[in-house]
């Protein structure tokens, strides 16, 4: 990575940390993006630069998330089904612990902003959806035209791990240990999905 590229690449994180801090603190409705941008010593126009939108600065990975199911399928070894891809990708975030998955005892903050603000938990859905129609283009670059599998298997495996990430947040505002909850979760995922694979075959 260029010197200029690192510096994009700070301050984007720089901006991401600050929003995340104060919308934590003080609740999304109540942080505007000038205090945001003053937290992070860059001037309003450059936040907006990074981050067009408020909600784009707490989602800050958010292509990442929408892109990631598609990408597993997408990038599987030869012989993997899509199931498999998404189980396989799953099991890795949950055994390194992907922020995303919001397996962290902080996480538990990020899920009450969200659900304190109308306008996250709407962007919330929408990160949801567009994942799902990535990952059902994906599976539709493999099959014929017109063919409705695709967008089916799509809902089935992205219902899934939408699921697991619920359940996760459940268990997190119930109280239970990071470590628990991570077995828990491995297990369950596994076994779920290896139910979609065995209805595949």
């Amino acid at each position: 990575m260029g010197l200029r590229e690192q510096k994009k690449q700070q301050t984007r994180t720089a901006l991401a940390d600050a929003a995340l801090a104060l919308f934590t603190e003080r609740g999304f409705e109540h942080v505007t993006v000038a205090e945001v941008a003053a937290a992070a010593g860059v001037s309003v126009n450059t936040a907006f630069n990074y981050f067009p939108t408020k909600e784009d600065l707490f989602f800050d990975r958010q292509q990442e998330v929408e892109g990631r199911l598609a990408g597993w399928v997408r990038g599987r070894m030869r012989g993997r089904s899509p199931s498999e891809a998404v189980r396989d990708g799953l099991l890795t975030a949950l055994a390194e612990g992907d922020p995303t998955l919001g397996l962290s005892p902080e996480a538990e903050v990020f899920w009450r902003t969200i659900d304190a603000s109308p306008s996250l938990r709407a962007r919330s859905r929408e990160i949801a959806e567009r994942s799902e129609a990535a990952l059902a283009a994906a599976l539709a670059e493999e099959s014929a035209p017109g063919d409705p599998l695709p967008r089916l298997l799509a809902g089935a495996l992205a219902g899934t791990y939408r699921a697991v990430v619920a359940e996760i947040r459940h268990r997190l505002a119930a109280g239970e240990e990071v470590a628990a909850i991570r077995v828990e979760m491995t297990v369950a995922a596994q076994q779920m999905f290896d139910a979609l694979i065995a209805a595949e075959s």
